[in-house]
């Protein structure tokens, strides 16, 4: 039977999945759960595990990281709630948690909405407001038309909020799908059963999480000798390993190769619906700003974060769904549907420093100009075959299967293990104490702090 104080570990390296703690960290607590659950790993695993462990913020003298550990949340209603509650009788003081629930949001609307005789959705100022006379026959006359235009415009102000923090939750699931697949979405239960798979997930998650550098090469990649390692101890125990778990993470075709045609069906049909979430965010930033396909260069006005965080998101859940289809045998439907990559927008500065390093776009760039736009496809309106795909990447020098534009990627070789920069605004800081001085000056920010900055450069 497990002990409380191994439980606990497994709980919070569970909360893990929605943060951003540091490799280092997941290290310390896979070693707390191994010694709570009296389980001696290989010499191997020890050694890697100690690696990183050695790094975490126990263990070194500061303990402190700069960077938040939490994926931005969006502001919640509950400062429009609390108003709510002091205007309408029908609304009681409600716990600070409510005002992040949308579905209580609205029912609070609608609630609400039924004392001054307005229906949700009704937030035309001058067409849905009740007049002295109106107001008489619905017998809230008592109101004053002061009294009741402050209450129709909380109800009005409280609808777009809720429409804001709908949209902000959305862009948070999705940055962190993009980031760390599904594991976000794996309940306790399943998380929690094997103490090798839970640690395997909590780790590759963590190095998934981690934020990107400001670099003009490749970004880190998440799967290194420590989660090798890791993975190894899933090997040696395949009858006791969670494969369907570790599927939401890593799916390559050693780790679907365990699991049953249902379970490979219903991660696709999660996959399937995630990608056309994301294809409507890609399409609705594409409209609002405008990209040019051909440089995919950030211009003023565009809206970046969005696009970026949504163009991971469709890496990763794209990967996900050609690793699938591909392991149930669906050869010929991605010969007919071949949705293209999407690449992220450079910053014109990144831009400026690959052209001085002797480099120029990356040919992905290229490739995804040459292509219909992934929402058409996926909505029927163009085709994108396996055959035109092939055809864009040969006139740009682009290999189709290693490149993943038609096949799942090849599976990646563990690197090396390297500790956690501290990063201010992207770019590598080497103590946090300062890190946190140099973001509170607007160092690296580009949005003009200047007088705070130079007192730092």
């Amino acid at each position: 039977m497990p002990s409380h104080h191994a439980e606990q570990v497994v709980r919070e390296l569970h909360a893990s999945l929605r943060l951003r703690r540091r490799p280092e960290d997941i290290a310390q607590l896979i070693q707390d759960l191994f010694a709570a659950r009296r389980i001696v790993p290989d010499p191997a695993t020890a050694e890697a595990l100690e690696k990183a462990s050695r790094h975490s913020l126990r263990r070194i003298w500061h303990g402190y990281t700069s960077m938040l550990e939490e994926f931005a949340a969006p502001v919640g209603a509950q400062r429009q709630l609390a108003r709510a509650s002091a205007l309408f009788a029908s609304v009681p003081e409600l716990p600070e948690g409510a005002g992040d629930d949308p579905a209580e949001i609205e029912a609070v609307i609608r609630r609400a909405g039924e004392e001054i005789h307005r229906r949700y959705g009704e937030n035309d100022f001058g067409l849905d407001r009740l007049n002295r006379t109106e107001r008489d026959e619905a017998g809230i006359g008592e109101l004053s038309g002061r009294q009741y235009n402050k209450r129709f415009r909380l109800l009005r102000r409280m609808e777009a909020k809720l429409a804001r923090l709908l949209h902000e939750q959305r862009r948070r699931e999705v940055t962190m799908t993009g980031k760390g697949a599904l594991a976000h979405a794996l309940p306790y239960e399943v998380f929690g059963a094997d103490p090798d798979t839970a640690a395997f997930i909590a780790y590759l998650t963590a190095r998934a999480h981690m934020r990107s550098v400001f670099t003009n090469g490749a970004q880190r990649r998440p799967y290194d000798e420590i989660a090798d390692a890791l993975l190894r101890r899933l090997r040696a125990a395949p009858e006791r390993t969670d494969w369907y778990a570790v599927a939401h993470v890593h799916p390559t075709r050693e780790v679907l190769g365990h699991l049953s045609d249902q379970e490979l069906i219903r991660l696709l049909v999660r996959w399937n619906r995630f990608l056309r979430e994301v294809a409507e965010l890609l399409e609705d930033a594409w409209n609002r700003s405008g990209f040019e396909a051909t440089s995919m260069v950030v211009r003023r006005g565009d809206d970046s974060s969005t696009w970026n965080q949504a163009a991971q998101a469709w890496g990763t859940a794209r990967a996900h769904w050609f690793a699938l289809m591909t392991e149930l045998g669906q050869e010929e439907v991605l010969n007919r549907v071949c949705p293209g990559k999407v690449p992220r927008l450079m910053a014109a500065d990144v831009a400026a420093w690959h052209r001085r390093g002797g480099g120029g776009l990356h040919p992905d760039t290229y490739v995804w100009a040459d292509l219909p736009r992934p929402w058409e496809v996926l909505r029927g309106e163009k085709e994108c075959t396996r055959s035109l795909v092939e055809a864009a990447c040969s006139r740009h020098g682009v290999d189709p299967v290693a490149g993943g534009w038609t096949a799942p990627r090849p599976t990646a070789e563990a690197v090396r293990f390297r500790r956690t920069p501290e990063l201010v605004h992207g770019v590598a800081v080497a103590d946090p104490l300062m890190a946190s001085a140099m973001r509170s000056a607007g160092v690296f920010s580009g949005r003009g702090k200047r007088a705070a900055a130079e007192e730092w450069l």
